[in-house]
Protein backbone atom coordinates (compact mmCIF):
# COMPACT_ATOMS: atom_id res chain seq x y z
CA UNK A 1 0.00 0.00 0.00
CA UNK A 2 3.29 2.48 0.89
CA UNK A 3 4.47 1.91 -2.28
CA UNK A 4 1.25 2.31 -4.13
CA UNK A 5 0.64 5.22 -2.41
CA UNK A 6 4.41 6.77 -3.04
CA UNK A 7 3.90 5.74 -7.19
CA UNK A 8 0.42 7.76 -6.73
CA UNK A 9 1.95 10.61 -4.92
CA UNK A 10 4.94 10.53 -7.57
CA UNK A 11 2.40 10.35 -10.33
CA UNK A 12 0.28 13.38 -9.40
CA UNK A 13 3.26 15.52 -8.39
CA UNK A 14 4.81 14.93 -11.81
CA UNK A 15 1.36 15.51 -13.66
CA UNK A 16 0.99 18.93 -11.15
CA UNK A 17 4.47 20.17 -12.26
CA UNK A 18 3.86 19.16 -16.19
CA UNK A 19 0.61 21.41 -15.87
CA UNK A 20 2.47 24.33 -14.02
CA UNK A 21 5.42 24.72 -16.60
CA UNK A 22 5.26 26.30 -19.82
CA UNK A 23 7.72 26.49 -22.72
CA UNK A 24 7.20 29.93 -24.33
CA UNK A 25 8.55 32.38 -27.03
CA UNK A 26 9.21 36.78 -26.63
CA UNK A 27 10.08 39.23 -29.48
CA UNK A 28 10.68 42.36 -29.36
CA UNK A 29 10.10 44.10 -32.63
CA UNK A 30 12.84 42.67 -34.77
CA UNK A 31 15.45 41.36 -32.56
CA UNK A 32 16.19 37.78 -31.59
CA UNK A 33 13.42 35.42 -29.93
CA UNK A 34 13.83 34.29 -26.85
CA UNK A 35 12.36 30.90 -25.42
CA UNK A 36 11.65 31.31 -22.07
CA UNK A 37 10.86 28.42 -19.54
CA UNK A 38 8.80 27.95 -16.41
CA UNK A 39 6.01 29.59 -14.86
CA UNK A 40 4.70 32.75 -17.13
CA UNK A 41 3.19 34.74 -13.89
CA UNK A 42 6.13 33.35 -12.00
CA UNK A 43 9.51 32.01 -11.56
CA UNK A 44 11.67 31.39 -14.65
CA UNK A 45 14.61 28.45 -14.58
CA UNK A 46 17.46 29.52 -15.97
CA UNK A 47 20.80 27.66 -16.20
CA UNK A 48 21.33 23.76 -17.10
CA UNK A 49 16.89 23.39 -17.01
CA UNK A 50 16.90 25.77 -20.07
CA UNK A 51 20.55 24.66 -21.76
CA UNK A 52 18.67 20.90 -22.16
CA UNK A 53 15.81 21.75 -24.04
CA UNK A 54 18.19 23.56 -26.97
CA UNK A 55 18.30 20.18 -28.91
CA UNK A 56 14.56 19.52 -29.21
CA UNK A 57 13.29 23.09 -29.14
CA UNK A 58 12.17 23.96 -32.91
CA UNK A 59 11.70 27.79 -33.61
CA UNK A 60 10.42 29.09 -37.10
CA UNK A 61 8.54 31.93 -38.89
CA UNK A 62 6.69 30.75 -41.82
CA UNK A 63 8.13 27.71 -42.99
CA UNK A 64 9.15 24.81 -40.27
CA UNK A 65 11.61 23.34 -42.03
CA UNK A 66 13.69 26.80 -41.61
CA UNK A 67 14.72 26.15 -38.45
CA UNK A 68 15.91 29.12 -36.28
CA UNK A 69 19.62 29.05 -35.10
CA UNK A 70 19.49 28.56 -30.95
CA UNK A 71 22.12 29.92 -28.48
CA UNK A 72 22.06 28.95 -24.89
CA UNK A 73 22.20 32.22 -22.68
CA UNK A 74 21.73 31.75 -19.17
CA UNK A 75 17.71 32.62 -18.45
CA UNK A 76 16.47 31.27 -21.66
CA UNK A 77 17.64 30.40 -25.46
CA UNK A 78 17.84 33.11 -27.80
CA UNK A 79 16.88 32.01 -31.68
CA UNK A 80 18.41 33.77 -34.23
CA UNK A 81 15.28 35.35 -36.08
CA UNK A 82 16.19 37.67 -38.85
CA UNK A 83 12.94 37.86 -40.79
CA UNK A 84 9.78 40.35 -39.72
CA UNK A 85 6.43 38.86 -38.52
CA UNK A 86 5.52 35.93 -35.97
CA UNK A 87 7.72 33.63 -34.58
CA UNK A 88 6.39 30.10 -33.50
CA UNK A 89 8.01 27.30 -31.46
CA UNK A 90 7.34 23.54 -31.24
CA UNK A 91 8.84 21.09 -28.46
CA UNK A 92 7.54 17.60 -27.94
CA UNK A 93 10.32 16.00 -25.78
CA UNK A 94 10.40 19.06 -22.96
CA UNK A 95 9.20 15.40 -20.45
CA UNK A 96 9.79 11.72 -21.45
CA UNK A 97 6.12 10.44 -22.18
CA UNK A 98 4.68 9.76 -19.00
CA UNK A 99 2.46 6.81 -17.56
CA UNK A 100 -0.89 8.60 -16.56
CA UNK A 101 -3.51 7.23 -13.98
CA UNK A 102 -5.09 5.22 -16.28
CA UNK A 103 -2.14 3.47 -17.26
CA UNK A 104 -1.60 4.98 -20.69
CA UNK A 105 1.51 6.61 -22.28
CA UNK A 106 1.14 10.51 -22.18
CA UNK A 107 3.27 13.10 -23.95
CA UNK A 108 3.47 16.45 -23.48
CA UNK A 109 3.62 18.86 -26.99
CA UNK A 110 4.30 22.77 -26.28
CA UNK A 111 3.64 25.10 -29.22
CA UNK A 112 4.14 28.88 -28.78
CA UNK A 113 4.14 32.09 -30.82
CA UNK A 114 5.39 35.68 -30.71
CA UNK A 115 3.46 38.20 -32.26
CA UNK A 116 0.14 39.24 -33.93
CA UNK A 117 0.31 40.11 -37.42
CA UNK A 118 -0.22 36.86 -39.15
CA UNK A 119 -4.44 35.80 -39.63
CA UNK A 120 -3.31 32.03 -40.43
CA UNK A 121 -2.02 28.98 -38.35
CA UNK A 122 0.81 27.17 -38.53
CA UNK A 123 1.10 24.98 -34.96
CA UNK A 124 -1.14 22.32 -34.52
CA UNK A 125 -2.95 24.00 -31.37
CA UNK A 126 -2.52 28.13 -31.73
CA UNK A 127 -4.48 31.23 -30.99
CA UNK A 128 -4.81 33.38 -33.95
CA UNK A 129 -5.83 37.02 -34.06
CA UNK A 130 -9.51 37.24 -36.42
CA UNK A 131 -7.20 40.50 -37.99
CA UNK A 132 -3.59 41.54 -37.66
CA UNK A 133 -2.82 43.32 -34.17
CA UNK A 134 -6.30 43.02 -33.23
CA UNK A 135 -7.49 41.68 -29.64
CA UNK A 136 -9.78 39.16 -30.91
CA UNK A 137 -8.26 36.02 -31.20
CA UNK A 138 -9.58 32.22 -32.51
CA UNK A 139 -8.22 29.27 -30.24
CA UNK A 140 -7.38 26.31 -33.03
CA UNK A 141 -6.47 22.84 -33.05
CA UNK A 142 -5.84 21.29 -36.12
CA UNK A 143 -7.27 24.33 -37.76
CA UNK A 144 -10.57 24.56 -36.13
CA UNK A 145 -12.04 26.60 -33.50
CA UNK A 146 -11.81 25.18 -30.01
CA UNK A 147 -15.23 26.10 -28.09
CA UNK A 148 -15.84 26.58 -24.67
CA UNK A 149 -12.48 26.30 -23.52
CA UNK A 150 -9.94 28.23 -20.69
CA UNK A 151 -7.21 30.81 -22.18
CA UNK A 152 -5.09 32.78 -19.61
CA UNK A 153 -4.53 36.18 -19.76
CA UNK A 154 -1.62 37.48 -18.41
CA UNK A 155 -1.00 41.53 -18.57
CA UNK A 156 1.85 43.58 -18.71
CA UNK A 157 1.26 44.14 -14.71
CA UNK A 158 1.54 40.33 -14.13
CA UNK A 159 -2.21 39.92 -13.56
CA UNK A 160 -3.78 36.46 -14.55
CA UNK A 161 -7.55 36.13 -15.67
CA UNK A 162 -8.94 33.25 -17.08
CA UNK A 163 -11.74 33.69 -19.91
CA UNK A 164 -13.72 30.94 -22.23
CA UNK A 165 -13.68 30.80 -25.85
CA UNK A 166 -16.74 31.32 -27.16
CA UNK A 167 -18.78 28.88 -29.61
CA UNK A 168 -16.87 30.19 -32.43
CA UNK A 169 -13.45 29.40 -29.99
CA UNK A 170 -12.95 33.67 -30.07
CA UNK A 171 -11.69 35.31 -27.11
CA UNK A 172 -11.17 39.40 -26.68
CA UNK A 173 -8.46 40.82 -25.00
CA UNK A 174 -8.28 43.85 -23.77
CA UNK A 175 -5.01 45.22 -24.38
CA UNK A 176 -5.39 48.69 -22.85
CA UNK A 177 -2.15 48.64 -20.85
CA UNK A 178 1.15 49.31 -22.93
CA UNK A 179 3.65 45.89 -22.32
CA UNK A 180 3.64 42.34 -22.97
CA UNK A 181 0.16 39.90 -22.74
CA UNK A 182 0.82 36.47 -22.96
CA UNK A 183 -1.96 34.28 -23.19
CA UNK A 184 -1.99 30.42 -22.32
CA UNK A 185 -4.73 27.17 -22.64
CA UNK A 186 -4.15 23.77 -22.76
CA UNK A 187 -5.49 21.00 -24.96
CA UNK A 188 -5.70 17.00 -24.36
CA UNK A 189 -6.45 14.66 -27.34
CA UNK A 190 -6.13 10.66 -26.74
CA UNK A 191 -5.49 8.65 -29.80
CA UNK A 192 -2.39 6.14 -30.93
CA UNK A 193 0.78 8.77 -31.31
CA UNK A 194 4.33 8.37 -31.56
CA UNK A 195 6.77 10.63 -29.37
CA UNK A 196 10.26 10.61 -29.57
CA UNK A 197 10.51 7.30 -31.03
CA UNK A 198 7.80 6.17 -28.49
CA UNK A 199 3.96 4.89 -28.54
CA UNK A 200 2.01 7.06 -26.36
CA UNK A 201 -1.84 7.27 -26.10
CA UNK A 202 -2.71 10.59 -24.75
CA UNK A 203 -0.99 14.08 -25.90
CA UNK A 204 -1.57 17.38 -23.67
CA UNK A 205 -1.08 19.93 -25.74
CA UNK A 206 0.03 23.44 -24.35
CA UNK A 207 0.07 26.54 -26.54
CA UNK A 208 0.83 30.32 -25.38
CA UNK A 209 0.61 33.74 -27.40
CA UNK A 210 2.77 36.56 -26.65
CA UNK A 211 2.38 39.78 -27.90
CA UNK A 212 3.29 43.83 -27.36
CA UNK A 213 0.84 46.12 -27.36
CA UNK A 214 1.91 49.78 -27.66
Amino acid sequence: MIKKSLALFALSSFALAASAHQVWIERDATDPAKVYVGDVDGERDHGDDVAKLAATTQVFTKDVKQLAKLSVKPEYLEAAVTDAGDVRLINDQVWKPWKNKDGQLQAAVFNSRAGRTETNAALDFELVPVKANGNVFTLTFKGQPVADKKVTVVNPDQWTKGFKTNKDGRIEVSAKEKGRYILMSNHEVKGDYEIAGEKVQKLSYTTTLSFVAK
